[in-house]
């Protein structure tokens, strides 16, 4: 590739958005090549060859907005075969555990509340009430999550559901409103909702593969510090089993 601008000299199996770098250094450290690239706006960007695929991975920043802007401009420049969002999450739904990977079955703002003009709880008016994943990519992420050996524990759990997602760090004075208002949601976070409408208005595949750092209780910040980093890891080499296999059967 020559040029910091220049475009990949071979297309992208997907963009990866992560907000913070503790998200972003298990894929880097995954990478048998990369390439920094800049991106308007100042998110970091980076060009990584995976064992097995080819990705544009993207350190957008926390927020909706944040992750809005990093992933138009990365989409604009570097069309992929899709977008993911990964890294961490706090924990909504029953029977979710801190280590959990939470494959997104749909995606909402949580924050949206235009109902006094008859929309719903999450949607913004003029656009889908929630955001699906694409079923391809779910399946993928599920079934890659499955047969990966962890060598730590907990082991690797799956589990799906909605993501709810809004600019606010959902701690015990905010997550019980939170599970009564989106009661299927398993995850919250900051940035996958905002994704999964970018990824809308692109019309590129969008699935969100995140890892539970923390169950959004008194203690969760606590929580949150301890196992960010074990949370990004385990959302990286689901992202990463999940494109191997993708790439396999498309070979």
């Amino acid at each position: 590739m020559s040029g910091r601008y220049a475009a990949p000299d071979e297309p992208l199996d997907a963009i990866v958005v992560v907000a913070m770098p503790a998200e972003e250094a298990p894929f880097l450290a995954r990478a048998v090549e990369t390439k920094e690239v800049a991106l308007r706006g100042g998110a970091g960007a980076h060009l990584l060859r995976l064992p097995a695929a080819r990705v544009l991975l993207v350190r957008a920043g926390i927020g909706l907005v944040n992750a809005a802007s990093a992933a138009s401009v990365a989409l604009a420049r570097f069309p992929p075969a899709a977008l993911i969002s990964a890294g961490s999450a706090g924990g909504l739904g029953v029977g979710v555990r801190v280590g959990d990977v939470v494959v997104g079955t749909d995606h909402v703002l949580a924050g949206a509340d235009a109902t006094a003009f008859g929309y719903e709880r999450g949607q913004v008016p003029g656009m889908p009430v929630r955001y699906r994943a694409d079923e391809t990519l779910r399946q993928a992420a599920m079934a890659a999550a499955a047969g990966l050996a962890w060598p730590a524990q907990p082991p690797v759990r799956a589990v799906t559901g909605a993501v709810a997602s809004a600019d606010v760090f959902v701690d015990d004075a905010l997550v019980d409103a939170l599970r009564a208002t989106f009661p299927d949601a398993s995850a919250a976070d900051m940035e996958s909702a905002a994704l999964a409408q970018v990824a809308h208005l692109f019309g590129v595949p969008f699935a969100s593969v995140r890892a539970i750092s923390d169950l959004c209780s008194p203690v969760e910040a606590g929580e949150f510090a301890t196992h960010v980093d074990d949370a990004a890891d385990r959302s990286a080499a689901v992202v990463d089993a999940m494109l191997t296999a993708i790439r396999a059967t498309s070979a």
